[in-house]
């Protein structure tokens, strides 16, 4: 055992040194691996050990779902990641880009009628009621 121990490449680390060092729970590791986004190595005695390079490729998902893509997306940016099908690559991150504005138009929209609503709340007299909660108590009719 202590041989064997000394023969591993420092490239090599636990499941719970790969979560440490990418900055995520070790469960994060194992829904990406049943997600098909990261390997499951083979066991080693009765450890599994990484590659110091999954911690990029970890950090990668993790900005990728911040940006908003789905894990189907990152799957499909995955699989593209040698940058050769770049036209591919733009697609994905074009589509997502379109979906962003939409939702930035729906919060500018939302903005606006928030700010319009305070400011009439702040002009109407005191006999009247804020016209923010009358506002939220129709709009569902």
């Amino acid at each position: 055992g202590q041989i064997f121990m000394n023969l591993m490449p420092t490239e090599a680390m636990t499941i719970g040194k790969l979560a440490k060092s990418a900055g995520v729970g070790v469960e994060t590791i194992r829904y990406y691996q049943q997600r098909g986004l990261l390997p499951v190595p083979e066991a080693s005695g009765s450890y599994r050990y990484y590659p110091v390079s999954l911690v990029s490729r970890i950090r990668f998902i993790k900005r990728a779902q911040e940006l908003g893509f789905s894990l189907d997306e990152v799957s499909e940016l995955l699989s593209l990641e040698d940058g050769l099908d770049r036209v591919s690559i733009r697609h994905i991150a074009g589509r997502r880009l379109d979906e962003i504005q939409v939702k930035l138009a729906d919060l500018n929209r939302m903005k606006k009628a928030l700010t319009h609503l305070i400011h009439e709340c702040e002009h109407t007299g005191k006999e009247q009621p804020c016209p923010i909660i009358a506002t939220l108590a129709t709009n569902g009719r």
